[in-house]
């Protein structure tokens, strides 16, 4: 029996963007970055690199291509967490901020290292006083939406548990009055799970 959907973002809580980051810089320029804050949200933070702007900043930007998407490491414990929310009943979606172009790499990246998501929908990353994302959980109506930016919780129907990752609090944008959209809060995607899961909560928060 499927007992709904549940959304979940890619980078941040499925996939690690800022691990991904530095491999990107080490394609482009020749040297893996030093760690410069192992706690920041932000990875331009979190590794010791250089501000970039003109050509150094786009020969940099042709790194983020189909290669790069397709190749990003998972969070530790986040594919058995999907793994487990599947056995519970639920059918998984990815509901990321990117490019439609790099979709397919998306879904690539998704089934290759065994996460049991089968559709990627994207949508604009442009913070606003209605998150980029509302619109496409509106149609999909999940029971759960997962995502680490809380600017994404904006907007979105009272009738989707928003749950936020809260990770990496160094210049983290998920503060202030804007908690009060979120239902729960989180470490990581595999702690929401447990939580989830368990026999108290499946009931009572499917509908919340």
């Amino acid at each position: 029996m499927i007992l709904g959907i549940i959304a979940i973002d890619a980078d941040g809580v499925l996939l690690n963007y800022n691990d991904a980051y530095a491999v990107a810089w080490q394609r482009a320029f020749g040297a893996y970055p030093d760690l410069q804050n192992r706690g920041a949200y932000w990875a331009k933070e979190r590794w010791k690199v250089e501000h970039l702007t003109g050509s150094r900043l786009k020969h940099f930007r042709s790194y983020f291509d189909e290669s790069f998407w397709s190749s990003l490491p998972a969070y530790d414990g986040a594919i058995d967490a999907c793994i487990r929310l599947k056995r519970a009943g639920y059918d998984l979606v990815c509901v990321t901020a990117m490019d439609p172009r790099f979709r397919q790499a998306r879904e690539i990246n998704l089934r290759n290292l065994g996460f049991p998501i089968e559709r990627v929908f994207c949508t604009a990353g442009i913070d606003g006083p209605i998150s980029p994302k509302a619109r496409t959980l509106a149609a999909i109506a999940p029971v759960a939406f997962v995502d680490d930016y809380l600017p994404y919780m904006r907007g979105i129907p009272a009738s989707i548990h928003a749950a936020l990752i809260m990770r990496d609090p160094s210049g983290s944008p998920n503060i202030g009055s804007d908690l009060a959209l979120v239902h729960s809060r989180h470490t990581c995607l595999a702690e929401f799970v447990d939580w989830w899961v368990t026999q108290a909560h499946v009931g009572s928060l499917s509908g919340s």
